[in-house]
């Protein structure tokens, strides 16, 4: 199938099913079933009698081949896993962690059917919409210092989004990506450690890229750039730009051993959770409100708080923000 792809992308117009046949050695029979799994793949392939086939468009396909195509990463999604549905890119990436994965390996899914957010909350992840992905990291990093890579991820994804879309994104602490003030961009951390050894690190993203609708539970609260402008775009080259994005600021991250310190400014400038009023939940349950005033250089939330006037840092916990803070 992916040989008879690449005759196709190597001709300019048309080229007969016969010819295509002579450069690979196989029948016309076998020209036209690699044709035909092709379309099945997405490809759109016109077919004129007497002229023969022509590839019109594959920027919309998404498949491992695709993906691999242009990625300008060193490491990152170099070694790529490509599910056609799964429960969790998560799940996945994590049992092959375990069995000696290399940094960098990506896992990337179609569809997943129990896709999770942060406090175990479900994450739609429907096919032909979104980029729903995991990618495996092993830092040589004290596991009590891995949790600010979850913020380098979200600034990460921010800034391709801008570069790739022109779309201006916002962070709400700790890695939610907003736009308009819906979520677009989930990240989860999951990882593998013993108290004075990081084993590997998961870092999930989902990213709401053609979804045009969403279940009325989540209407108000998310939302998808094909929603905010009004087309759709190219899945693949948001991925790679997420990746190509994500390896320069963790390859800062690792040289620097400065942990947050170097990214700090830049995150605080698109973070909309500092300057306003929020609600905190935190341990026990127990909400508070409070102003967002600044991120430590560990990626803690530093809060002055609405009762009591001290200032105090938050490390864990939900934090709402505008409409959100109602639902606490």
């Amino acid at each position: 199938m992916y040989r008879v792809l690449m005759v196709l992308k190597g001709v300019d117009g048309f080229i007969s099913g016969e010819k295509i046949g002579e450069v690979l050695g196989i029948s016309r029979a076998g020209v036209w079933k690699g044709i035909k799994k092709l379309r099945q793949e997405g490809y759109e392939i016109e077919a004129i009698t007497n002229k023969g086939y022509r590839l019109i468009s594959h920027d919309t396909v998404y498949n491992k081949e695709e993906i691999l195509v242009g990625l300008e990463t060193q490491n990152m999604g170099r070694e790529l896993y490509f599910f056609k549905e799964t429960d969790s890119t998560n799940n996945q990436l994590k049992d092959l962690g375990q069995k000696g994965a290399k940094e960098g390996t990506l896992a990337i899914a179609e569809t997943m059917t129990h896709g999770r957010g942060r406090s175990s909350k479900h994450w739609t992840a429907p096919a032909q919409t979104g980029i729903w992905m995991s990618l495996l990291l092993r830092p040589e990093i004290l596991p009590h210092k891995a949790s600010v890579l979850t913020l380098l991820a979200g600034l990460a994804v921010s800034r391709a989004i801008e570069e790739e879309t022109g779309v201006v994104c916002e962070i709400k602490w700790p890695n939610d990506i907003l736009i308009n003030g819906k979520k677009i961009v989930g990240i989860l951390m999951e990882m593998d450690c013993e108290m004075q050894q990081t084993h590997f690190i998961v870092l999930g993203i989902g990213i709401n890229v053609n979804t045009k609708e969403f279940p009325e539970e989540l209407q108000d609260i998310a939302t998808s750039l094909y929603q905010v402008v009004g087309h759709t775009f190219s899945r693949k080259k948001i991925l790679q730009k997420v990746l190509l994005t994500f390896e320069k600021l963790y390859t800062i991250f690792l040289k620097e051993d400065q942990g947050f310190m170097p990214f700090l400014e830049q995150y605080e400038n698109k973070c909309v959770t500092l300057h306003r009023e929020i609600r905190v939940l935190g341990q026990g349950k127990v909400s508070f409100l409070a102003q967002g005033i600044g991120i430590t250089p560990e990626g803690e939330l530093k809060v002055k708080r609405m009762d009591t006037g001290k200032e105090e840092v938050v490390f864990s916990g939900e934090v709402s923000i505008g409409r959100e803070m109602g639902e606490l």
